[in-house]
């Protein structure tokens, strides 16, 4: 049952307890009492007791009760282990009087065991732990002034939510009342607390610091940012990488070698001692155990970065990739562009009429063009007409019926008559056609994201290529890829021909990451070898995806492409190791070089250094001041 500690930080006992509690207590138990065997047999042998042969019977058969019932589960399986093989080494120690040897070599590998548990523990730790972080129950405003408490899995999109300060945020929303300090580095990363306001979007799992908000509910439940981190949490912990099976072959191969090189060497030696060492020595565990520790690291790292992978065979394919696609509008731009200029033609409507036609026919549109020019137009105080036959056209615009006209609004290759680009103006346009002549344009600037630099350069330096694609015109691709580093820029560009990109970089032997946020990206993310979502993006292209960016921030695909990478390093100096000291230490144990002793200490030695060497990307803990 939690304890009031448990309940005010919202984590779960077993991320609660010291490390020494959350040790299995049968475990150590055996261990302890194995070890006093070994020690009194040992002392037995230098000083020789009639009990001696007893004592080492009964901690072998209290020791090696987990390692037999695994053995025995493998060879039904007909799956080679570890634990089979140490069993055999353990039997051939004992049946040679060998009785300090056999219950040194079991105490070590139940010592191991208990080690590799624990860093498992703490691998599944770190992402539990960015799971529960969500109150229970939720106070909701609703009519006039009425306030009730309900539970959180009741609560609907479009509610308002009343967070007091120290209350931890239980939705995605918007902020439409107060103003406060939010720390929400449990999400995007930010290591520095967040001033919001009215109109501020907020995210669930986040701390408010200072003053009461009221939070309109826009994603709740599965939908918001950390039911997505549980969503990832799960398939992190039940998924299993292509690298994870290849460590499992090889640490069955390893096992293999080891009992043929003790056949081999008591066939030429006739050494039972050399024999058994040759058994011992060999540990595949640093492997098996060491390599769903690093993808669960990894994952839980990123995580804490501000970036959600869905499974390790996403995180494996992102530490191979070579170039970094990048859609424009949203992604390396904030995806929030503005009304620069309206043009209009003579003979056609004014500058008013124009944008409200063109504010009617994007009224039901998704496009961040759109919805724009829409703000814009209601901004004004504009008439927004209701439009009937809304069709969207992906990569060209949308058309609607407005007031008995139809109206067109999109790029140069969906309203007739417009102009291919306008001298001296960085920005897009969106053409307007009125009963199928062009009547005008509205010209829109999207603010480049104050980061998009940076990652770009980092990626440089990271040796991946980078390009950008959209349906934008070329000249203000152009200009955006030379603001932020990206030289390889392809415009003028519908969904088809995104995907097309996608194809042929694929053919060409190119490992590809693309990065989007809008309907027309998802078909591009789904194409390439890892999709990756803006956080504020569609659903479609959240769905599509295989990583997803909760803050929207470019660098977070930058430490999660390092994250990845360093996992792989890991991983691959865990092979090479775990196959170096295997071999060296049976071609030492089969020249009688090595004790059977000494061997068990070796494969422990081994297993223990790789199993660390995983866990080094297991993030530490972050210190957070409890809510109030």
């Amino acid at each position: 049952m939690p304890t009031t500690a448990d309940a005010g930080t919202g984590r779960p006992p077993e991320v609660q307890r010291p490390l020494w509690q959350r040790i299995d207590r049968t475990d150590l138990a055996r261990t302890v009492f194995l070890a006093a065997c070994s020690v009194a047999v040992a002392l037995g042998a230098t000083w020789p007791w009639d009990r001696l042969p007893v004592i080492a019977v009964v901690g072998l058969v209290a020791g090696c009760w987990p390692i037999l019932t695994e053995a025995v589960r493998d060879a039904v399986n007909r799956r080679m282990s570890m634990e089979l093989s140490m069993l055999i080494a353990i039997i051939a120690a004992a049946a040679i009087g060998e009785w300090t040897t056999a219950l040194v070599i079991t105490t070590f590998v139940l010592a191991a065991e208990i080690l590799e548990d624990l860093s498992m523990d703490r691998g599944r730790g770190a992402l539990t732990d960015l799971m529960t972080f969500l109150p229970d129950t939720v106070r909701v405003r609703g009519a006039g002034a009425t306030v009730t408490t309900v539970p959180r899995d009741q609560v609907r999109p479009g509610q308002t939510v009343v967070v007091p300060p120290g209350g931890r945020i239980p939705v995605d929303g918007t902020v439409t009342a107060g103003h406060s300090t939010v720390d929400q580095s449990r999400i995007t990363g930010e290591s520095l607390p967040v001033d919001v306001t009215v109109d501020d979007t907020v995210f669930a799992g986040s701390v408010n610091q200072v003053g009461a908000v009221e939070i309109r509910a826009d994603r709740v439940g599965a939908d918001s940012s950390y039911g997505r981190i549980m969503e990832a949490v799960r398939l992190a912990q039940s998924s299993e990488p292509p690298v994870q099976r290849l460590a499992d072959r090889l640490a069955a191969w390893l096992v293999y070698l080891a009992l043929g090189g003790a056949l081999v060497t008591y066939l030429l030696t006739r050494d039972l001692t050399a024999t058994i060492s040759v058994i011992v020595v060999a540990g595949a565990c640093g492997i098996a155990a060491g390599t769903p520790l690093a993808v669960l690291a990894a994952i839980a790292r990123i995580a804490r970065a501000g970036a959600f992978v869905k499974d390790g065979a996403h995180l494996e394919a992102l530490s191979t990739v070579d170039t970094v696609v990048f859609d424009k509008t949203g992604t390396l731009t904030t995806g929030r562009p503005t009304v620069t200029r309206v043009i209009t033609v003579p003979g056609g409507p004014d500058e008013d009429a124009l944008l409200s036609y063109a504010a009617a026919a994007e009224n039901y549109s998704e496009h961040p063009l759109g919805r724009a020019v829409v703000a814009h137009a209601q901004t004004l105080g504009l008439p927004v007409e209701a439009s009937q036959n809304f069709t969207y056209s992906p990569g060209l615009g949308v058309s609607a019926e407005v007031g008995g006209r139809q109206v067109t609004a999109g790029n140069t290759a969906f309203v007739p008559g417009a102009p291919a680009s306008f001298p001296n103006e960085v920005a897009t346009a969106v053409h307007i056609g009125v009963d199928g002549r062009y009547a005008g344009s509205v010209l829109l600037a999207d603010e480049i994201r104050p980061t998009s630099s940076r990652a770009v350069a980092d990626l440089h330096d990271e040796g991946v290529r980078t390009i950008m694609i959209t349906g934008d015109s070329a000249g203000t691709a152009l200009a955006v890829g030379r603001a932020v580093g990206v030289t390889d820029v392809r415009a003028d560009l519908l969904p088809e021909d995104k995907t097309t990109v996608i194809d042929r970089e694929r053919a060409a032997g190119h490992r590809l990451v693309m990065v989007g946020d809008g309907v027309n990206d998802a078909p591009a993310l789904a194409k390439a070898d890892v999709g990756i979502a803006m956080g504020g993006g569609t659903d479609i292209a959240r769905e599509s995806s295989d990583v997803i960016l909760v803050s929207s921030d470019p660098r977070d695909l930058v430490t999660t492409l390092r994250t990845a990478r360093r996992a792989r390093r890991i991983v691959t100096f865990n092979f090479i190791g775990t196959v170096t000291v295997d071999l060296a230490g049976i071609v030492l144990a089969a020249s009688g070089l090595l004790s059977p002793v000494v061997a068990a200490f070796v494969h422990v030695g081994s297993e223990t250094a790789f199993i660390l060497n995983s866990a080094r990307l297991i993030p530490g803990r972050q210190r957070r001041t409890p809510p109030r």
